[in-house]
């Protein structure tokens, strides 16, 4: 049994280094469901193609899904206005609404239609091999190095935005590598579980700290058991590994929240980002 269970947690983990990371980001943002709507645009890519009849998995099917994102991008990039009557969260529900709805009716016109729409939310983590999580990782390797550095840059946008310049243009940056994650990750753990490892191991973080740097490291640490703990228990109790893994996620953020008290309050005000000075982040 061990064996068939190293490639999907191996592979969760992978997704959790970059979507805990980038979870930190969105929270910090405040736009929550911004990977629930890229993951859905990805997934209406992929229903494209599979109308067409590419296969979903192939090379012609992901780039379907990163065509997509590329105009997901576009879309919250020039829909972020500070001064704008209409909140940039109402952009990115309307866009996971619609993007939704047309999975499912254009899924209606192929004949595995309700499996394809099954798979986009559950993913098909379980079957993953070894050459799909080198590929993801190596992806996810060249988008954490080009975050890395330009880590001034993206946080100045993210916690400081009143600081930097150039907010469009390097906003569609920061969307456009955010869409190249998620258009591997969806295909491979599905919609929920993309959006579970991105955002709760980041609320688990932000209720112990507000520095940034400590908080990415309890999201690692909160998804690692999350990851373990729900796929080990979808193995042992023979239950869909997906679904499984995001009530373990759900376990997790409820046990922190429950723990918190012990450990006292975290500090109060906004999140502190060592390194991030006055004017950091400017051209």
């Amino acid at each position: 049994m061990l064996d068939l269970m190293v490639p999907p947690i191996v592979a969760a983990l992978v997704i959790l280094s970059i979507h805990a990371y980038l979870g930190l980001h969105v929270i910090g943002r405040g736009v929550i469901f911004v990977d629930l709507a890229f993951a859905q645009i990805a997934a209406l890519g992929t229903t494209v193609a599979l109308l067409l009849g590419i296969e979903v998995g192939s090379t012609a099917s992901l780039a379907f899904a990163l065509g997509f994102t590329l105009l997901g991008a576009l879309l919250f990039s020039i829909t972020r206005m500070e001064e704008s009557i209409v909140p940039q969260e109402a952009i990115i529900g309307i866009s996971y609404v619609v993007s939704s709805a047309a999975v499912i009716l254009l899924a209606g016109l192929t004949a595995e239609g309700a499996e394809h729409v099954s798979e986009t939310l559950t993913g098909s983590l379980i079957w993953i091999d070894w050459p799909t999580i080198w590929k993801m990782g190596a992806v996810y390797t060249v988008v954490g190095a080009l975050h890395y550095a330009l880590r001034h840059r993206f946080l100045a946008m993210t916690f400081a935005p009143e600081r930097a310049s150039n907010v469009r243009l390097w906003d569609f940056v920061f969307y456009m590598t955010f869409g190249v994650v998620i258009a591997f990750s969806v295909e491979v753990a599905g919609v929920l579980m993309v959006f579970s490892a991105l955002v709760i191991p980041a609320v688990v973080a932000f209720l112990y700290t507000h520095r940034f740097t400590a908080a990415l490291m309890v999201a690692w640490l909160a998804g690692a058991v999350a990851i373990v703990g729900g796929i080990g228990t979808s193995f042992y109790l023979d239950l869909p590994t997906g679904p499984l893994l995001v009530v373990a996620f759900g376990v997790v953020l409820v046990v922190a929240a429950l723990l918190r008290p012990l450990f006292g309050r975290r500090p109060e005000g906004r999140i502190v980002v060592t390194g991030l000075a006055d004017g950091e982040g400017a051209p």
